[in-house]
């Protein structure tokens, strides 16, 4: 395996990433048209009690592992590394069975009590099912972001992907007729089937991976199981105190949801299908374009961690000035691309007008949320995650408030409100942090200024052009396919041409390619 630096690890993962996106498009443009708005809706009631199982098994200990990994790999410490993973799969699978149990135990009381629909009962028991699998994975996944091999975890992303994809078609038939209860435990099953088959992936690389390292690297680590704990929970503790207590009010939040739409007019069935359309349809498509920025937030935080260990500042200011300026051009670029095509998208893709309505309000959220998922890797690299946890928890607040109070006024444009008002909020306090911890200055030009002045330039140059020549003279689904490419295109020169990156920033990128 060879060592993947910044750059190249992040290429690895996002291209592993669009492939997965790609594909996942594929199953939700499928799911909803086989189950509708209102199956897609049920869906996304059980997947925030998915999400809070994989916050309290996996999502701070595997930080953990990847930091620590990181870590004893600059010191040339193979041996503890390779502790340090064996006892965080102790700790996140001793939780994801705890946890499953109680979901299967309980999944009745759950969804007729905290969900307050009995059509997920099934659902969440088969779901559950997936939470030890997933944990182990994670756990093995976060071993090689922290040797910097990202090439094994990006491949299993893309076999749980496809895996998902084929048990969902071979299945549909036999469930589908049996109405949206059994469409939804379908759905269960999928990802239940794609989470074994990541693990079983991971695991088979990490044995192949260990069987060519015994042979000359140390057996015999100097770690203590104690002070391995010790070490994996200092870590882990606050980000899965974030991470859990966001899930906890993410789920209030969706639970809560309906009720307020309703006091806005909607009937249950409107709210839960108006839901649907925002978080099944329309923010996978807003978060499609973050590839980039999830890879690169991956990816600095054995990057940054193992600069730490050796004390390289100058290593973690670029790491850290690049990844910001790259985010805040993904950003801004994608805020643009769906201001211009928020209705085609939604058209093109959903067969739903009303998608690219809320696609649409949703685009002024891009250059905020892909920064603040950047950040947020910045500040886990610097072990900042105490702050990180403060910073996301008022934010969640915020959030949940606002929806409370301003949903039953405004209806969804009241929740896409306290959305953004509530990213903002949070990429600010990480923003504010990572600057007194690196030591950098504000880069008004490269971080805000030519980005801005790109994506406006690029806009301005398309529009007309897709207006006047592309729609006129091509169908429309290949006219808008081609539009964007334009867009791109223009894109990518305006940044050339603002001269967003340097002769020194492309030497390097291309010595780490």
């Amino acid at each position: 395996m060879t060592k993947h630096s910044l750059i190249g690890g992040a290429i690895i993962l996002t291209i592993a990433s669009f492939i997965t996106r790609i594909l996942g498009f594929i199953y939700r443009i499928y799911m909803s048209r086989l189950i509708g708005a209102e199956g897609m809706g049920l869906f996304q009631l059980i997947f925030p009690i998915y999400m809070l199982g994989y916050t309290l098994s996996s999502s701070g200990i595997s930080v953990a592992v990847s930091k620590l990994v990181a870590e004893e790999n600059a010191k040339r410490n193979p041996a503890n590394a390779r502790k340090i993973l064996r006892l965080s799969l102790l700790v996140a699978v001793g939780i994801a069975w705890i946890f499953m149990m109680i979901v299967l135990l309980k999944a009745q009381q759950i969804s007729t009590y905290i969900l307050k629909d009995t059509r997920t009962t099934l659902a969440l028991g088969i779901l559950g099912l997936s939470v030890p699998f997933m944990a182990a994975a994670s756990m093995l996944k976060g071993y090689f972001y922290g040797l910097q091999e990202m090439d094994k975890p990006a491949v299993a992303q893309v076999f749980e992907q496809l895996m998902r994809m084929i048990t969902i078609y071979l299945i549909a038939d036999w469930f589908i007729p049996k109405g949206i209860t059994y469409a939804c435990a379908m759905a269960a099953i999928g990802m239940t089937v794609g989470e074994f088959i990541s693990f079983s992936y991971t695991y088979i690389c990490y044995k192949q991976y260990q069987k060519k390292q015994d042979s000359f690297k140390q057996k015999f680590s100097s770690l203590t199981t104690k002070k391995g704990l010790y070490a994996i929970l200092a870590i882990a503790m606050p980000i899965t105190l974030n991470r859990g207590f966001s899930s906890i009010l993410q789920s209030i939040e969706t639970i809560m949801l309906p009720t307020r739409l309703q006091l806005f007019g909607y009937s249950y069935a409107e709210a839960i299908g108006l839901y649907g359309q925002f978080s099944g349809m329309a923010m996978p498509l807003i978060f499609f374009p973050s590839i980039l920025t999830t890879s690169l937030a991956m990816t600095l935080i054995p990057t940054i961690s193992e600069a730490k260990a050796i004390k390289n500042t100058r290593q973690i200011q670029y790491s850290t000035s690049k990844s910001l300026q790259i985010a805040s051009l993904i950003g801004m670029g994608a805020a643009c691309l769906f201001i211009l095509f928020s209705h085609s998208l939604g058209k093109l893709i959903y067969r739903q007008e009303e998608v690219g309505t809320i696609l649409y309000s949703l685009s002024w959220l891009c250059p905020f949320l892909y920064f603040q998922q950047t950040l947020s890797g910045v500040l886990n690299g610097l072990g900042e995650q105490i702050a990180s946890f403060r910073h996301t928890i008022s934010g969640a607040l915020l959030r949940m408030t606002m929806i409370y109070f301003i949903v039953p006024l405004l209806g969804l444009q009241g929740l896409i409100w306290s959305l953004l008002v509530s990213t903002i909020w949070v990429t600010g306090l990480h923003l504010k942090r990572v600057l007194q911890k690196t030591h950098l200055t504000f880069d008004l030009s490269n971080w805000i200024l030519k980005p801005i002045l790109a994506s406006i330039g690029a806009a301005f140059i398309t529009q007309p052009i897709q207006k006047h020549f592309i729609m006129l003279h091509f169908p429309f689904e290949f006219s808008i396919i081609l539009s964007i490419a334009f867009l791109g295109i223009i894109y990518l020169l305006m940044i050339i041409a603002l001269g967003c990156f340097s002769k020194e920033d492309i030497n390097k990128i291309r010595k780490n390619l």
